[in-house]
Formats: C-alpha cells, sequence, structure tokens
C-alpha cells in the first residue's frame, strides 16, 4: 500500500517475504505457467493468472497530457529568504526560513510522451507546494510570455505545433501559416525567444521559470497587488545551438531527464532564486498594454524584482509513474491570499487543466498520492463516488452538508477597494494593438539583448531559417515580413538564409 514519508513523498509497502501473489495477495507457485489441455493443448478459460497478467498489461497506460506530454520531475522544498507580509498573507511565506515540501515537474510543450528532451520547444515548469493551508500549484513556463492572448485559440496554436491530420508529420507551413497571420503575430515576442539559443535550454538545471500570468496576490489587510513571479536558476542560463541540440535528439533524446536525475542522485542539488514583481491597479491602469496581457513583460526597470526564496530540488521519485506521470497540476488549486486575475487565458486554464486531470486520471486524481494534500486533509462530503475513491468515501457522513453536524470553514478575507468590473456580455475578440505595440518588446529584445550577447541576432536568424526552409514560398514570404515588422535587418538576414536553404523553384503549396 501506499504510505507518506517524512519527506511528504510517497513510498509503496513491499511484502516482507517478497511472495509474488495475484493482485488480490494469493500467492502464485509459477507465475510463468499456463494451464492447458495436455503439453501443447490450448488454454483454458481458469487461467486466471494469466488473464489477469494480460489483461492489466493491456491497461498499464494512461492518456499522455496534450500537450505537455513529455516531462521529467523531483521533489524539493521552497525555503522563504525574504519578509512578504507586506505583499502577501499566505502560510507559506509567513516565517522567513519557514521551509514547505515539493515537486516540480519540467516538460517541452508540443512534443509526444517520447519526444526528444532537446526539442525546440518552449518548457513547462509546474510546481506543486504542499503547504499546510492545501496544496498551490504554480503552472508556469520557461519563458515570460506566450503565443496568445485568447483563450479560445488555444487548441488551434496546439494543433499546428503537433502533426498533420493527412500525413502524420510535424508540419512547418501548419506552424507558420498560423503565427504568421496578422490577428496572431501578437505571438512574435515568445516566436523570437523560441528561435533564439534559448528555445533549447541545455537542461532543466540551466533554465527560469515565469509566472507569464497576472496574479493577485493579499495581505492580511486586505492590501492586493498584480504579481508576477520570476524563479531564476542559480546554475546560471546554459543552451544548445540548432545543431548542438539536434544531435542530442538523436544521440540521447532523454538527456534532460538523465542530467536532472543524475545531479539529484550525486547529491549536486539544483536550485533556484525565486522573485516576484508587483503592480498596483493604479500603475496597471497607466501601462501602454494591459496587465491582462500575456504577450506582454513588465518592464523590469519599473517594476524591479523582489526576492521571496529559494527552491532546491533534493530527491528524486522513487516511481515514475506514480509520482511524476500522475502527478496533476492547475493553477486553479491555489490557497489563501493568492488568486488569478482576469487573464482570459488563465481564466480558461482554471477549467481546463483539472478537467484534463479528469479525464486522464478519473474524477478522484486528487485521491493519487502524489496529488493528495497531506498537511490539509480533503474533506468535502458531497464530492463523493466515482472510479478509483480510495479514500474511504467518507463512511457514513452524509452527502451534503447536514443541519445536524458541525463544520468548520476557512477565514473569510476581503480585498480593500477590489476590481470592480461593469458592462454588457459580449463576445470579446482581442483585436491587434493600435501601431506596433506588440511589436516593440521583440524588437527591444532583437536590438537591446540580443544585440549585446555576441552571435545571438545570427543564430536566431539562422535558427527561424532552418525550420521556415521547410514551408512553402507564400508562407516564407510571410514570416520574412513578419520579422522584418521587429527589424529589418533580421527579416532579410532570414531570408536570405533560407533561400539559400530553400531555392524558390520548390513547388511545395499550403
Amino acid at each position: 500500500m501506499f504510505s507518506k514519508n517524512k519527506n511528504n513523498t510517497n513510498s509503496y509497502s513491499v511484502r516482507p517475504d517478497r511472495a509474488i501473489t495475484s493482485t488480490q495477495g494469493a500467492k502464485i507457485h509459477d507465475p510463468f505457467a499456463t494451464e492447458r489441455i495436455g503439453q501443447h493443448g490450448p488454454l483454458l478459460l481458469q487461467n486466471a493468472n494469466l488473464i489477469e497478467s494480460l489483461a492489466h498489461f493491456n491497461r498499464e497506460r494512461i492518456p499522455e497530457r496534450n500537450p505537455h506530454a513529455h516531462g521529467s520531475g523531483a521533489f524539493g522544498v521552497f525555503k522563504v529568504t525574504d519578509d512578504i507580509s507586506d505583499i502577501c498573507g499566505s502560510e507559506m511565506f509567513d516565517t522567513v526560513g519557514k521551509e514547505t515540501k515539493l515537486l516540480i515537474r519540467f516538460s517541452t510543450v508540443g512534443g509526444e510522451k517520447g519526444s526528444a528532451d532537446t526539442a525546440r520547444d518552449p518548457r513547462g515548469f509546474a510546481i506543486k507546494f504542499y503547504t499546510k493551508e492545501g496544496n498551490l500549484d504554480w503552472v508556469y513556463n520557461n519563458t515570460p510570455v506566450f503565443f496568445i492572448r485568447d483563450p479560445s485559440k488555444f487548441p488551434h496554436f496546439i494543433h499546428t505545433q503537433k502533426r498533420n491530420p493527412q500525413t502524420n508529420l510535424k508540419d512547418a507551413n501548419m506552424f507558420w501559416d498560423f503565427l504568421t497571420t496578422e490577428e496572431n503575430q501578437v505571438a512574435i515576442h515568445q516566436v523570437m525567444i523560441l528561435f533564439s539559443d534559448r528555445g533549447t535550454p541545455k537542461s532543466y538545471r540551466n533554465m527560469n521559470g515565469y509566472s507569464g500570468h497576472t496574479y493577485v496576490w493579499t495581505n492580511k489587510k486586505g492590501e492586493w497587488h498584480y504579481v508576477q513571479v520570476h524563479i531564476k536558476t542559480d546554475q546560471g542560463i546554459e543552451t544548445l545551438n540548432n545543431e548542438e541540440a539536434s544531435k542530442l535528439a538523436g544521440q540521447s533524446p532523454d538527456y534532460c531527464q538523465q542530467d536532472l536525475f543524475n545531479s539529484i542522485d550525486n547529491k549536486k542539488y539544483p536550485s533556484w532564486t525565486v522573485y516576484v514583481q508587483t503592480m498596483t491597479e493604479k500603475e496597471a491602469a497607466d501601462l501602454p498594454f494591459s496587465v491582462f496581457d500575456l504577450t506582454k513583460v513588465w518592464p523590469q526597470k519599473q517594476f524591479p524584482l523582489r526576492r521571496i526564496g529559494k527552491i532546491t530540488l533534493n530527491e528524486n521519485p522513487t516511481n515514475y509513474f506514480a509520482q511524476v506521470e500522475q502527478a496533476a497540476f492547475s493553477p486553479s488549486n491555489t490557497v489563501p491570499y493568492q488568486q488569478p486575475s482576469a487573464d482570459p487565458v488563465l481564466q480558461a486554464r482554471l477549467f481546463a487543466y483539472p478537467d484534463a486531470h479528469r479525464y486522464r486520471l478519473g474524477p478522484n486524481f486528487n485521491q493519487i498520492p502524489v496529488n493528495c494534500p497531506y498537511a490539509s486533509q480533503f474533506f468535502n462530503p458531497a464530492i463523493r463516488d466515482g472510479p478509483m475513491n480510495v479514500n474511504g468515501n467518507f463512511g457514513k457522513e452524509p452527502n451534503y452538508l447536514s443541519t445536524n453536524k458541525k463544520y468548520v470553514f476557512g477565514d473569510k478575507y476581503e480585498l480593500n477597494k477590489p476590481e470592480i468590473w461593469s458592462g454588457p456580455a459580449i463576445p470579446y475578440h482581442w483585436k491587434t494593438s493600435p501601431g506596433d505595440i506588440d511589436f516593440q518588446q521583440a524588437t527591444n529584445l532583437y536590438q537591446k539583448v540580443l544585440s549585446k550577447q555576441p552571435g545571438q541576432q545570427k543564430a536566431l536568424a539562422h535558427n527561424v531559417a532552418v525550420h521556415v526552409a521547410a514551408a512553402c514560398p507564400k508562407i516564407q514570404d510571410r514570416v520574412f515580413a513578419m520579422f522584418s515588422r521587429v527589424d529589418k535587418k533580421l527579416g532579410n538576414d532570414i531570408k536570405e538564409e533560407t533561400l539559400n536553404l530553400a531555392p524558390r523553384s520548390r513547388t511545395s503549396k499550403l
């Protein structure tokens, strides 16, 4: 049976005699024997051990995540390094030096479960904190922005990053057709990051994590701020160029998984320093873009980073399937004084993530040991029954809130001067901003950041060219035009290298 150990993770108790049994505990004399008529006759239906083994084998896989199917994980601890009681009243931050156990799952976004660790792809950076107020999930990425800001586009976008429904192949035309459509060019900042060398981290240990979304944090006085979280690697940023990543994908597709496991196994525990940016409602109103726009970063000169703690990974899982594959993260898993903002993509994720887990793991996925709120035991008598209910199903407890029972409820906390929303219910589509405001941050990245890193402007052009060379000429022209809006030299460099790789006599069509 599963049990909790002192580190708040999960262990499995093996019979002391290690006897091989059926799933019902009966000892098996010969697990490889098959009952049949005579020495070479047909099998018998009464051969229960064989049938049980084959039937379970057919069912031992669960649906893979879509997206974030391929990933690695480890356990560790978050330690508070600085007092932030003026920002957040959550119990996990209430004392400098306080530690909270956690699980992190790193992942690639677009590929299947068996894809390579070194693919050019954003990385997921999902953290489950086992706090005394319940489980808190920070479901982040390794980039501070994302491709979209309208949640209705998410399934369309992910489909273009996967496989063509006819050929079952990755398709450069699909990929660039979506991104170069005028209204989808808000993705340009994320695309610039993706096709820089930061698009392929050398290891999970050598990359940052970002909330991307805006959240609302409140102190115990009811004072609140908009917040974004930055998790910066203490190992330093290290990346792979396009050719190094491609070579590793063939030679060692599980390179990052192996690197993470070995570093922890050798007690070289990776760590990250955690910072926050904060913004008041008034400051948000004065921004040239929406505080809820997932395609924008907050300028650090205006909203400086403030340190809050340190994350250290110090324990490998004892069973990957039980503790990583079955781990279920969702931004809806939150605790007092930390809540979502009105960011529409975040709002959509509040539903989509737990619903994905209900499909993938079943309606009682929260009872799987790695997902259990250890310190704050789950109790809600109306949420019961369903497949795989293993917590006793609350026994004879009424399945509603009965007037004959006494219940304990959480403390109520209110925001001082909360946000006020008004207006009609409308089918809102977030239109492209006037002018080139959606390109300004991408231009700054190219002209002010990559220009100071030797070879990185050239690497960006090369990486885009290698990918877009597989697209048809019509799509290539749209790619050149889109990057020219960032910087004319960048567009020209991509065009020149692409045409050298893919002559225009190609007949490929969209």
